[in-house]
């Protein structure tokens, strides 16, 4: 295609701008109609549509590409085994949120090369913030250079984490939860996990765990790695997944607290 990243970043900022356009409409225009999949996580017709669009825009625009969406495409996970180019979607972070009128909602689109997450931008369209990254470049929030905090005391550092539809392992999390609040400052849990990341990225939150689906922290994970972050996983990764693609027990935080994170949480409780 010839494409450089700059066309790149130019042409998916516009379309998370459009997108995020859209899902405002949607909610601001007319009753949500919900829906749940697998009887437990919550779609809206505004995903749908928001979904169609951007599949629609990067179909035109690459037909060559391959997609990675949660709603319309979500059995193509194995990003790294793919020869062309794929675009990895989420169209609405955060659904329960904005299902229920919360303002902490984003369309996250990223890019992948060659095995490698090279572009990723996330827009909340409620607070107009834009954030993105290209490998190598900085991490940005409306173009204004941004850096992970520089928190390195546990007892002093908000976390910030989720929880799954399938409440399964409930009282693991629960458990780990006790753990975070024990040695940290206090916890958040906002319901949208890649502006969680991006907030890690620009200073609001010192630490990130969760377990999570691709599309959820593609673009994300790029923001804060490019911000100053480490990115990695309180437990070990399997044999022949690459780690930037792997998705349980995510953990994200400045390189000073990284590895105590990673102790508190991988441990067992005493």
């Amino acid at each position: 295609m010839g494409q450089s990243m700059q066309d790149l970043l130019t042409f998916t900022l516009l379309l998370a701008r459009e997108t995020g356009e859209l899902i405002v409409r949607e909610r601001a225009s007319a009753p949500l109609t919900r829906n749940y999949k697998g009887g437990n996580e919550l779609v809206t017709q505004a995903d749908l549509k928001a979904d169609k669009l951007i599949c629609e825009r990067l179909t035109v625009a690459f037909p060559d590409h391959a997609i990675l969406s949660e709603e319309s495409s979500p059995q193509l996970q194995e990003v790294w085994n793919l020869s062309e180019p794929v675009w990895i979607i989420d169209p609405i972070d955060g659904t329960v949120n904005y299902a229920h009128g919360h303002n902490q909602s984003a369309v996250s689109i990223a890019y992948c090369e060659s095995g490698q997450i090279t572009l990723g931008v996330v827009y909340n369209p409620f607070t107009n913030e834009m954030f993105h990254a290209v490998a190598g470049e900085g991490a940005y929030l409306n173009n204004t250079p941004i850096e992970v905090a520089g928190e390195t005391e546990l007892n002093r550092a908000i976390i910030a984490t989720g929880f799954p539809y399938v409440k399964d392992d409930i009282a693991t999390m629960v458990e780990r939860v006790g753990r975070v609040l024990t040695h940290c400052a206090d916890i958040r849990r906002l319901g949208s996990a890649a502006l969680d990341i991006c907030w890690l990225a620009v200073g609001r939150l010192d630490g990130y765990y969760e377990s999570l689906s691709l599309w959820d922290f593609a673009a994300a994970r790029l923001i804060a790695l490019e911000a100053g972050a480490t990115c990695g996983h309180f437990s070990e990764v399997p044999v022949g997944i690459d780690p930037q693609f792997h998705a349980s027990d995510l953990l994200i935080a400045n390189p000073v607290l990284y590895p105590k994170l990673r102790e508190l949480l991988s441990k067992n409780e005493e």
